[in-house]
């Protein structure tokens, strides 16, 4: 007798394996593409997930479509877990990315970023792996439309939108009170601040700027709380998925146990 929930655990996890294998495919091209730090960190992480879902799948079309029950009871104890670990860390997500905000300044269209405002977790992460995030900062040129803006008027820089990766990264705090010469070029005056640490640490060399800043790593925190929001949104929805996909498997569980039971006492 045909089952709907195995029929639909077998489709459901056929439209995955196949998903698996573009991804796959991705992290085996970024290995042999791969220029920067940043693409070499990312290659291992996307080979890894494509190989678990394929695995995954394979475990639920072979235990719903082939009554293989002790395969389907893996396959849905690996589903609990990753439902299990997607609500603990969409709660930790919120929690972490609860704290912190950009500083209004008045008169200026963008925010000023202050690395001590945001979560101590997100702080330590950052520290510990800065040299490595620092090179893909570099690499990614955030800074190149504002440095090949050579000639925009102070007026017109100070009323911009930057991103928070912008301003904290390619111009010196504004606390500095840096004369302004261009978006990337600054001048200090008898009237300048080195209070903060990040102004002895600017540099108007366009490989160096601010990447060594507190604020570059405010502002990476900030586009990271960001991101981290709607991640933890999206998650919800996958975690509804999953939920569901779950329930059906254990009704395809049930369904084997039963039909195991039959064959065994006609």
């Amino acid at each position: 007798m045909v089952r709907c929930s195995n029929n639909l655990v077998g489709i459901l996890n056929i439209v995955t394996f196949l998903i698996s294998i573009p991804i796959i495919a991705g992290g085996v091209w970024l290995s042999r593409q791969a220029n920067t730090e940043c693409e070499r960190f990312l290659e291992k992480p996307i080979i890894a997930l494509g190989v678990f879902i394929l695995l995954v799948s394979l475990a639920g079309i072979i235990g719903s479509c082939f009554r293989v029950s002790w395969l389907l009871w893996v396959y849905l104890l690996v589903m609990f877990l990753l439902v299990l670990l997607l609500f603990c860390f969409t709660i930790f997500a919120f929690v972490v990315t609860n704290k912190g905000a950009g500083e209004v300044i008045s008169g200026k269209g963008y925010k000023e970023y202050r690395f001590g405002d945001y979560s101590n977790w997100l702080q330590k992460r950052v520290d510990n792996h800065w040299s490595r995030i620092h090179s893909c900062l570099q690499d990614s040129k955030i800074c190149q439309s504002l440095i090949e803006g050579s000639n925009t008027k102070a007026d017109d820089f100070f009323k911009k939108h930057l991103s928070g990766l912008q301003s904290g990264c390619c111009k010196p705090s504004n606390d500095c009170n840096f004369e302004y010469v261009s978006p990337t070029n600054w001048t200090r005056t008898p009237s300048s601040s080195l209070t903060n640490p990040d102004c002895t640490t600017w540099s108007n060399d366009p490989k160096i700027l601010c990447y060594g800043c507190q604020s570059c790593k405010a502002g990476l925190l900030d586009n990271l709380k960001s991101d981290w929001k709607r991640v933890a949104v999206l998650n919800i929805i996958f975690l509804v998925f999953l939920i569901v996909v779950y329930s059906i498997g254990c009704c395809a569980f049930r369904n084997n146990r039963e039909d195991n039971a039959w064959k065994r006492y006609p």
